[in-house]
């Protein structure tokens, strides 16, 4: 059957939710390599099964530390990452599966840098992308001069299995996309809310259209030259000190901004129109490295039809079913910056639970209800 999802104000729902009697009964993992992703993720977990002490255990030799809890009628298990980076994501993952064996899907949530211009759409900051494929991109040869992928890249990073491929074919047709964008837009409302009820650190509110802003690929973040001039970014080599300053700081040319037509029309709506994000599902790039360079960012987007760069999917994919929902928060490129962060960790979490109220449960694992009582987000 199709699910409902649950919402941050569940405690409308005239159904009380008993807690799971063992990690068999979990079959979703949502995934994280950031404090600041984690704590969003949080956020929208409808009821924690294991407060006051009740775990649920793990098996010898897994050292990972876990919460469980409840998103509208599936169990979660959630998982904060030691580190980021594909090594870490797949010694965690391994575990994961041998502690909780009947896990069917993992969400790796978070934040990652977008590619702008994906055809005809525009992608903004906040967006979410989520994966259909993952490209290893920077798995190949280096050549005296070239980087040379191999052409495996695409082929060691199979399709998802056929359960992953039906839930991304609707949330790729127009109903199934206006149903996902609705619904995040709705959760995303109810996790900044929570998340200023609980004082959380990130408040995950919208950084505002005017924050949103693109160079010309082109175009570097350096020291500009002023009366003296600066030798550190003279050349083409890379200056740690202008990578730890702001645009304002360096005094980066606005007139250097791409114009969006999608951009422009946020001012006239509303804070809250204006913050819905939109939804991409395409091709994600995987890497140990961090995208900061726009030429780059263009080639391997067009290289291999990309739509957002990050740094854990290639690790995961291989050892568990997994789908990667992540917020835009910067566009791969030197100008990068941490304000948008929060704010797209945020859209990410929301639209997992979105996504996960049109995933299928298996009957035998269904949750059982009753309507003993009313349950709220006790996070």
């Amino acid at each position: 059957m199709s699910v409902s999802s649950g919402s941050l104000s569940s405690s409308s729902s005239e159904n009380a939710y008993h807690r799971p009697s063992n990690r068999k009964d979990f079959q979703i993992a949502i995934i994280c390599a950031l404090s600041l992703e984690y704590d969003a993720a949080t956020l929208v977990v409808d009821e924690f099964w294991d407060q006051d002490g009740k775990q649920y255990g793990r098996t010898s030799g897994d050292t990972n530390i876990y919460r469980n809890g409840r998103i509208g009628m599936h169990n979660v298990v959630l998982m904060l990452l030691p580190n980021m980076g594909k090594a870490a994501v797949a010694g965690s993952a391994a575990s994961l599966r041998t502690s909780y064996s009947n896990l069917r899907i993992a969400f790796l949530v978070g934040v990652c840098g977008g590619v702008p211009i994906l055809g005809t759409h525009e992608a903004l900051l906040g967006d979410v992308a989520i994966s259909e494929a993952i490209i290893q991109y920077d798995f190949g040869r280096q050549y005296p001069g070239e980087f040379i992928p191999k052409e495996t890249a695409m082929a060691t990073q199979s399709l998802p299995n056929k359960d992953i491929r039906t839930l991304l074919a609707y949330f790729k047709s127009d109903t199934g996309k206006a149903d996902l964008r609705q619904n995040t837009a709705k959760h995303l409302k109810a996790l900044q809310g929570a998340a200023v009820l609980k004082k959380y650190q990130q408040s995950y509110r919208y950084p505002g259209f005017a924050e949103d802003k693109l160079f010309v690929a082109t175009y570097r973040h350096k020291h500009r030259g002023g009366p003296s001039g600066i030798p550190c970014c003279e050349s083409e080599s890379y200056c740690d000190n202008a990578a730890q300053s702001s645009c304002s700081q360096l005094g980066c040319d606005e007139k250097k901004l791409v114009q969006r037509h999608r951009l422009e029309r946020k001012r006239d709506l509303s804070w809250e129109e204006a913050q819905c994000p939109d939804i991409f599902i395409g091709r994600v790039a995987s890497a140990d490295t961090v995208m900061k360079s726009g030429d780059h960012r263009d080639q391997i987007a067009k290289q291999y039809n990309i739509i957002a760069f990050e740094m854990e999917g290639a690790g995961l994919w291989d050892e568990c079913p997994c789908i990667i929902v992540k917020g835009i928060c910067d566009y791969s490129d030197s100008h990068k910056n941490k304000i948008w962060q929060p704010f797209a960790a945020a859209t990410a979490a929301a639209a997992v639970k979105a996504m996960l109220a049109r995933y299928i449960v298996e009957d035998h694992t269904q949750l059982s209800t009753s309507s003993a009582g009313k349950i709220g987000n006790i996070a």
